[in-house]
C-alpha cells in the first residue's frame, strides 16, 4: 500500500516539478517581451520628436537603409501591437499554470498524508 501511494507521489512531484520549470521559461520570456516592449515604446516616442524633414534609417544585417519616417512609425506601433498581445497571452498562461500548480499542491499534500498514515506515521501538517 505504502509503495503505492509512494509511486503516486514521486509522480506527481515529478509533474509539479516541470510545471515549476515551464511557469520559470513562461516568466522568463515574458520579461524578454517587456524589455522589447520598453525598446519600442521608446523608438516610438522618438520617431514622434521627428518631422518629415529627418532622415530615418532602418538596420537590415549589416546595412542602414532610408526608411520613410510614416513607414517607421507604422512597423514600430505594429510591433508594439504584437508584444502586447504576446505579453497578454504569457499572462493568461502564468494565471493558468497558477491554477495547475496550486491543484498540483492540494494532490501532494494529500498524498504525503495518506503516505504517512500508510506508514503508521501520526499525520501533521505538510
Amino acid at each position: 500500500m505504502a509503495e503505492v501511494i509512494q509511486k503516486k507521489l514521486q509522480s506527481e512531484l515529478d509533474k509539479y516539478q516541470q510545471l515549476q520549470k515551464d511557469v520559470n521559461k513562461s516568466m522568463s520570456a515574458r520579461q524578454k517581451l517587456e524589455a522589447q516592449l520598453t525598446e519600442n515604446n521608446i523608438v516610438k516616442e522618438e520617431l514622434n520628436l521627428l518631422d518629415s524633414q529627418n532622415t530615418v534609417y532602418k538596420l537590415i544585417g549589416p546595412v542602414l537603409v532610408k526608411q520613410d519616417l510614416d513607414e517607421a512609425k507604422a512597423t514600430v506601433g505594429k510591433r508594439l501591437e504584437y508584444i502586447n498581445g504576446e505579453i497578454q497571452r504569457y499572462e493568461n498562461l502564468l494565471k493558468d499554470m497558477e491554477r495547475k500548480s496550486e491543484q498540483h499542491r492540494e494532490v501532494l499534500s494529500s498524498l504525503q498524508q495518506e503516505y504517512q498514515r500508510a506508514q503508521g506515521h501520526p499525520v501533521g501538517k505538510v
